[in-house]
C-alpha cells in the first residue's frame, strides 16, 4: 500500500446558500486552509477534519491500493492517479487534490 498526497486547493463559501440556511457570520471552513498537505493511506491524517475524511477516504482507500484507471466512465478527471474531491460541507467545501504516490505506507508501530 502507498501514501496518497491531499492538497488542500479551495476553500469555499456558497455565499447564497450560507445567506438564506447558514448562521449569521459564516465563513469558509476554520479547520483547512489552502496550500496544506496531508499524507494518507488507511487511516485518517492527524489534524484532517473528520467529516473531510469520510468524504473522501474510499478514494484515499483506491489509489493507496493501486487504482490507476480513469475514473468513472472516463469522463470526470484525465490523469490517472489523480481525484479532485470536496468534503460534504453543502455551505462551505472544501475542494481537494488526491494524488497517488511512490510513498510505502508502513504499518504503525
Amino acid at each position: 500500500m502507498k501514501k496518497v498526497k491531499i492538497t488542500i486547493l479551495k476553500t469555499t463559501l456558497q455565499e447564497d446558500l450560507a445567506k438564506e440556511y447558514g448562521v449569521d457570520g459564516l465563513t469558509t471552513c476554520p479547520l483547512m486552509k489552502e496550500g496544506e498537505v496531508y499524507y494518507a493511506d488507511y487511516a485518517r491524517p492527524e489534524g484532517f477534519c473528520d467529516e473531510a475524511w469520510k468524504a473522501i477516504y474510499q478514494y484515499v482507500f483506491a489509489l493507496a491500493h493501486g487504482a490507476s484507471e480513469i475514473w468513472y466512465y472516463s469522463d470526470w478527471i484525465k490523469t490517472p492517479g489523480v481525484a479532485i474531491v470536496s468534503c460534504n460541507d453543502g455551505l462551505r467545501p472544501v475542494i481537494m487534490k488526491l494524488e497517488a504516490t511512490e510513498i510505502e505506507a508502513l504499518p504503525e508501530e
